[in-house]
C-alpha cells in the first residue's frame, strides 16, 4: 500500500513535532477520525504528562487525551516521545515548532532547521512532511527542500507540503476541523498527498500554486490584523486628546453592512503570531530591495502601546496626587488575550518591566495563569498570582486592567478599587471619576 492509500485508508501513522497550542489540537484531531499517532518534544516533562493523559493546555480537557491513549479498535490512538530517533516510524510528519525573532527582529529559523535535519536523518521513502510553523515566503522550498531532498526524490520517494496553522485558542466558534486549511506543495504530487491528508480531518481545504503562496497568505492573514489594530490603537490615542470614545465610533461604524469589519484597541499586540509574523515579510522584503512600510509603521505603532499605557497609569495618579515611583500598581490579566492560559509575548508583560523601571511596585492577579516566570524577554520575572480580594484591591494604589478576563466581576473592582486604568472599556457603564481609559 502506497502513501496516498495508507492516508486514504487512514492507516497512515502520523507524527507531529512540537505539542503545544499548535500541535496538541491536531493530535486530537488525527486520532479522532481513526489515525495513529505519535507526538514528538523535546520538553521530556510535557511527554510524561500526554502519556498520563495529562492537558497543560487550558482549553484541551485531560478527559479528551487519556481517552486516546488506550488502543481501542477502529479507533485513533495517541503516544508522545521525546526520542527523534523515532521519527523514521511516522508516515507523516507534521512540524508545529516555534518560529520567533531574534533581538533584531529577524527570522530566527533554528527550531525548524533543526527539525528538518533530524527528519533527514530518519527520513525514508514513502513519507511526507509538512509544514505548519509561521515563516517567510521561499521557507519550505529554500530551506526544508535542500536538506531533505539530499537522499530522496522529492515528489517521488518522499513529499513536502507548507500548511499554514490557523488556531486561535478559546475561541468557542471555530475548531480544528471547521477553520479551512491552505495546503501548498514543491511538486503536484506533493500537493495530492498533502491535500489528501488535511481533507481527512479538515472539512475545506485550499490548494494553492506553491508553498511560497500559502506561505505568504498565512502572512497576510496576521499582517491584515496587525496593520488594522495599529490603525485602531493610533486612533484611540487621538481620540483620548479630543474627548471622543473610540469605543462608541467603532460600534456605531460597524453598523454598517459592507465595507467595514470592527478591530479594537488594547495595550498593545500578544501571542505567537502576530507581533512577530509580519517581521517575517519584513525581513524577506529586504532581498528583493523593497521596503514594507505598512508593516513596519504598524509595528511600531502596536510595540508603543505599552509605552502609552505607563504614560496614562502615571497621569492618573498625579492627577491624585501620587507619584508612579513607589506606587503599588496591581495587573490585571497577563494573558496575551481574554479567557487562555497563555502569554506568549503579552504586552501586561512589557508593561510590568516598564512599570517596575519606573519604580513602581507591581503585583498581578489572572485567574488562567497561577505563575508567571522564565518568560524568553524577561528572564528575571518570577510572579505567582496574588488573590484578587477586597483587601488586595483597596491596597493597590491603582489597578490596571490589561486582559479583560470574563471572570473578573468589574462593578466589584469598581467598588473597591481606588484608582482604576482600563485598556479593554471593561469598566464601560460604571460611573466613576476613579476610572480612566487607556
Amino acid at each position: 500500500m502506497d502513501l496516498l492509500e495508507k492516508i486514504k485508508a487512514k492507516q497512515a501513522v502520523v507524527g507531529i513535532i512540537g505539542l503545544g497550542y499548535v500541535g496538541l489540537p491536531l493530535v486530537l484531531r488525527f486520532c479522532e477520525v481513526g489515525f495513529k499517532v505519535l507526538g514528538f518534544d523535546t520538553d521530556a516533562s510535557k511527554v510524561e504528562r500526554l502519556n498520563r493523559g495529562e492537558s497543560y493546555i487550558k482549553h484541551i480537557p485531560s478527559s479528551r487525551l487519556a481517552a486516546l491513549l488506550t488502543p481501542r479498535e477502529g479507533a485513533g490512538h495517541f503516544a508522545a516521545t521525546h526520542d527523534l530517533g523515532r521519527l523514521g516510524e511516522p508516515d507523516v510528519l507534521i512540524i508545529c515548532v516555534p518560529t520567533p525573532l531574534t533581538s533584531k527582529r529577524e527570522p530566527d529559523l533554528r527550531y525548524v532547521e533543526q527539525t528538518t535535519r533530524q527528519i533527514a536523518a530518519c527520513l525514508r521513502p514513502g513519507q511526507m512532511v509538512s509544514l505548519e510553523s509561521t515563516t517567510y515566503p521561499g521557507t519550505t522550498a529554500e530551506l526544508l527542500l535542500p536538506i531533505l531532498g539530499q537522499k530522496h526524490r522529492v515528489g517521488e520517494e518522499v513529499y513536502l507540503v507548507f500548511s499554514p496553522e490557523r488556531e486561535d485558542p478559546g475561541n468557542p466558534t471555530f475548531q480544528v476541523n471547521t477553520i479551512p486549511k491552505v495546503v501548498g506543495g514543491v511538486t503536484p504530487a506533493c500537493l495530492a498527498h498533502g491535500v489528501a491528508l488535511y481533507s481527512q480531518v479538515i472539512d475545506r481545504v485550499i490548494p494553492v500554486s506553491s508553498t511560497q503562496a500559502a506561505e505568504m497568505s498565512k502572512l497576510l492573514e496576521n499582517i491584515y490584523r496587525a496593520v488594522n489594530i495599529a490603525l485602531v490603537n493610533e486612533l484611540k490615542m487621538l481620540c483620548l486628546r479630543m474627548g471622543v470614545d473610540i469605543f462608541e465610533v467603532i460600534e456605531a461604524s460597524r453598523t454598517k453592512p459592507f465595507g467595514f469589519q470592527a478591530f479594537y484597541p488594547g495595550p498593545g499586540l500578544g501571542g505567537h503570531c502576530i507581533p512577530i509574523d509580519p517581521f517575517y515579510l519584513t525581513w524577506k522584503a529586504r532581498e528583493y530591495d523593497f521596503s514594507t512600510r505598512f508593516i513596519e509603521l504598524a509595528g511600531d505603532i502596536n510595540s508603543n502601546m505599552p509605552y502609552f499605557v505607563v504614560q496614562q497609569v502615571a497621569r492618573a495618579l498625579s492627577d491624585h496626587h501620587r507619584a508612579l515611583n513607589g506606587a503599588k500598581i496591581l495587573i490585571l490579566g497577563v494573558a496575551y488575550k481574554k479567557d487562555v492560559d497563555d502569554n506568549r509575548e503579552s504586552p501586561a508583560l512589557k508593561i510590568m518591566d516598564l512599570l517596575k523601571q519606573e519604580g513602581a511596585e507591581v503585583s498581578y492577579n489572572d485567574p488562567h495563569i497561577p505563575r508567571c516566570a522564565g518568560m524568553r524577554h524577561y528572564p528575571h520575572f518570577d510572579l505567582v498570582s496574588t488573590p484578587l480580594d477586597e483587601r488586595t484591591l483597596k491596597e493597590a494604589d491603582l489597578v490596571l486592567l490589561v486582559t479583560d478576563h470574563s471572570a473578573y466581576d468589574y462593578a466589584w473592582i469598581a467598588s473597591q478599587a481606588r484608582l482604576i486604568v482600563d485598556t479593554r472599556n471593561a469598566f464601560k457603564g460604571i460611573e466613576g471619576k476613579h476610572i480612566y481609559p487607556a
